[in-house]
């Protein structure tokens, strides 16, 4: 099954931010994977919006991978600045922001479900992660 880029993008103001954000949604209602798959491209100057997903609401675990463009991202108490490449965790719980910090869109995959285990142990190519991150 194939999903073209910018077939089904759409405009989305997320959680209060500067915006909206370009929004695709991968395979919505199409993948039975227990996460959201989106790309969201925020213009420069655009923000998410400080928020948290809280357990007692609606609990959700995020991650942001950065395809394109500069940004800041804050994570609790934390700032991290971030290029194509980097990757920012925000648990549940959390309070979180992404901003559009550089002069171009900024581009990132968002990947977010509610948080739960998943044993991977089977698989080499965590055994290998797992091996590596030892070192």
């Amino acid at each position: 099954m194939l999903e073209k880029a910018h077939e089904n993008k759409f405009p989305y103001r997320l959680h209060g931010g500067n915006g909206p954000v370009e929004m695709q949604w991968h395979f919505l209602d199409k993948s039975q994977l227990p996460v959201a798959v989106q790309t969201w491209v925020l213009p420069p100057g655009g923000s998410e919006g400080m928020h948290a997903h809280l357990a007692d609401q609606n609990p959700l675990e995020e991650m942001y991978l950065v395809l394109e463009g500069a940004g800041s991202m804050r994570v609790g108490d934390d700032v991290y600045e971030i290029g194509p490449g980097d990757s920012v965790l925000a648990s549940e719980g959390v309070e979180h922001d992404l901003r559009n910090t550089g002069a171009d869109p900024l581009k990132v995959l968002v990947i977010w479900g509610k948080p739960g285990e998943a044993d991977w142990s089977g698989f080499g190519s965590a055994k290998a992660a797992r091996a590596h991150r030892a070192t």
